[in-house]
Formats: C-alpha cells, structure tokens, sequence
C-alpha cells in the first residue's frame, strides 16, 4: 500500500491542471461508482488524475493502476478493504480491463463499502461493455473521444473558446476573435491534433497505439488467437486503403478466408477500439443498430498515419465531419447526400461544391472546406469542430 501511495502522489505532483478535456464537466462526480471508457491514447488518466488534484482531499483518496505488479499478488477487493480501514474514500482505478474478473471485484466493493466512491477507466473494446452489463444498475459510465478542433486550439495554442450546439453552428454563430485564421491551424489539427501527444513523436505514438488496440487489446479481450489477430491488422489494411469503405461483406470474407458473421464482429471490435467507425441507415431505430452503409477510419489522423501517400482530400472532409458530430449527434447516412442528423442533411465538399445535390431537400445544408464564414446554409466545414 506505501508503494502504491509513493507512486500516487509523485503521478499528482506531476500532473497539469492548465487544460480539461470536454468530458471533465461532463461527468456527475457525486456518483458512487463512475465509469470511464474510450479509445487509447484520448487522455482518460490524465483527466482523472486533474479531477483527483483539484477536487479531493490527498489524505482519504488513491489512484492505481491495475498493470500494477502490485495486483500479481493482490486483489483488487483486499486492496479496498484495507483501504476503507485506513480511512479511504474516494478509489480510482486505471486501466481496470488489465484485471481479470474486474467487474465481480468492482460489484463487491461497491456492495461492501457503501462509504467507498469507486471511478475506474477501461479500454473502450467490447469486452468492456460485457462487464459493464453487470454493473448496470451500479455503475455511471461515460465515454470519452479525442480532441476536437476546439480542445485542440485550446491546448495547444492558448485560445478559450467555449463549446456550441449544432444549432448554433447552423446558425453561424460560431464568433472568432479579430485576427484568427483558423486554416492557419486547421491542416495541423487534421493530421496531428485529435490525440494529445507530443508533436516530437507524434506519428511513432499513434502508430503504437494502433498496433497494441489491435494486437493486445481485442485479442485479449475478445479472446482471439494469434492467427484472428492477424487478420484484424490485415481488415484494418483494406479499410485504410480504400475508405470512405463500402462493405462487401462476402468480399471480405473471401480475402480473409473467414465466415460473413466473423468479418462484422471484425469490423465491430475494430470500431469499438477507436480505429474505424461504421455509418449506418437508420433501419434500426436507435444508435448502432442500423445497417453499415459506409466505413471510415475513426479520425483524420488516421487517415495520413496510416493512408501515406493516398490521402483523398474529399475523404478528409468527411471524416471530419463525421467524427465530430458523433459525440453529440445520431449522424447517420443519408439517401440524396453525405449525412443526416436529427432531420439535417448535409452534403459535405470544397469551396466550390454547389446546391444540386440537395435541391429541393428541407433543413439541407452544403459544409464547405476552405471557406472562413458561411452564408445562408453554406457553412464552414471547421466550424463543425467546435459542437464538443
């Protein structure tokens, strides 16, 4: 317990409180039991650890990590219960899918100790979800993308610009103060902004990050062997090639020589992990049950860490587009155009893109890339990157 209390206090010693990330004024921290999921590498320890600085007294709090050696000998229950003795009230518990029968721990702590508030974070893998099902009636959970477009120019270049609503940003209200130009930072942001990394070694973390999601953390969890694993790398090669991606599923099955049922649970785990995401029709009713219209890649990033010299500038832009509204929106795929969200349609392009494609169509705007304003339903397409 010393060692872990050694190693919390070194972690605060050490953390910045000089940016949060949307979701810090997101999460209801009065829950007893809060849970944080996302991709790697998006920030889930740093915004935890800033919660932990700047709102709770050192004394009755601990933050671990379960790759701790410490749980090799440890349970995560013993841990709590000696804790509570001690006096202990507020446990956080980092990279909880890293320990095994994780969520049976987390319910008996939480029926043991009902003066114990428990916030654990978790990759954003699948096999979180099956644990979270048992914790349903217990735990809050709250998931957590990369940087938008905002967070970016907030973090890294000094601006405060507050957050606006999809209706505002149809509505144009998106202010920028005298001399900003945001395409002096916006080409930037597409290929090393959405993850907050260093930019000295930007691209060697990204690609690390992708490699570990797709050869640890879905195998582990989902419980695939070597072999399956290999063909998630090989799954992801094809996408990353030929996004926005269609999906032949009998195609792809034959490239991987695996059934049609394991090519969509493929697809599903690598969306799950942060690397793609899969725009669906609106057949299902409610968010992730429709049927897969399109593929992209998760973010921009990506996109040029992993497409080299085939970046197409019209994927880009859609990318973009996608990736931001989805925090906040149902964005689904649309019959005459790119996109539809709650009753919008918009068809997303250049400076020159024209109306013809949504002619006739109510509440249809035409997102524009390197256009500053926008004008009647001509909007910014950069604009877009300030809904979170």
């Amino acid at each position: 317990m010393d060692r872990l209390q050694d190693r919390f206090s070194k972690l605060l010693q050490e953390v910045s409180t000089d940016f949060h990330r949307y979701m810090y004024h997101q999460i209801n921290w009065n829950n007893r039991m809060i849970g944080l999921t996302g991709p790697r590498g998006v920030g889930k320890t740093m915004l935890i650890l800033q919660y932990l600085k700047e709102n709770l007294p050192r004394e009755n709090s601990l933050y671990v990590t379960a790759e701790d050696f410490y749980f090799v000998e440890h349970r995560l229950l013993d841990l709590a219960d000696l804790f509570v003795k001690q006096g202990g009230k507020h446990l956080f518990i980092d990279e909880i899918h890293r320990y095994k029968d994780w969520s049976k721990e987390l319910k008996l702590m939480y029926d043991y100790h009902p003066e114990l508030q428990i916030v654990f974070t978790g990759s954003s893998v699948l096999d979180i979800h099956k644990g979270v099902a048992d914790l349903s009636r217990r735990a809050s959970m709250y998931h957590m993308q990369g940087l938008s477009f905002r967070e970016y120019l907030n973090m890294f270049h000094g601006y405060d610009f507050p957050a606006y609503s999809l209706d505002d940003i149809l509505q144009l209200k998106v202010t920028i103060p005298a001399g900003f130009r945001p395409f002096q930072y916006f080409s930037d942001y597409l290929k090393q902004g959405y993850y907050p990394f260093p930019k000295n070694d930007y691209e060697n973390l990204l690609l690390q990050i992708v490699n570990v999601s797709i050869e640890s953390d879905i195998p582990q969890y989902a419980g695939m062997n070597v072999s399956t694993a290999r063909k998630l790398k090989q799954l992801l090669a094809v996408i990353a090639k030929s996004v926005p991606f269609k999906p032949n599923i009998s195609s792809l099955a034959s490239v991987l020589n695996v059934s049609r049922n394991s090519v969509a649970d493929y697809c599903l785990y690598i969306e799950e992990a942060g690397m793609i995401a899969q725009l669906r029709d609106d057949t299902g009713g409610i968010r992730g049950l429709g049927k897969v219209n399109k593929i992209y890649l998760d973010n921009t990033n990506l996109i040029y860490a992993l497409g080299r010299e085939g970046v197409e500038i019209g994927n880009v832009r859609e990318t973009f587009f996608f990736n931001q509204l989805r925090v906040n929106q149902d964005v689904i795929t649309s019959s005459v155009s790119d996109f539809k969200i709650d009753g919008y349609t918009f068809e997303v392009g250049g400076r020159k893109k024209g109306q013809k494609q949504i002619e006739g169509i109510d509440n249809a705007f035409v997102v524009k890339d390197d256009i500053e304003y926008g004008h009647g339903n001509v909007i910014p397409l950069w604009t877009f990157g300030f809904n979170y």
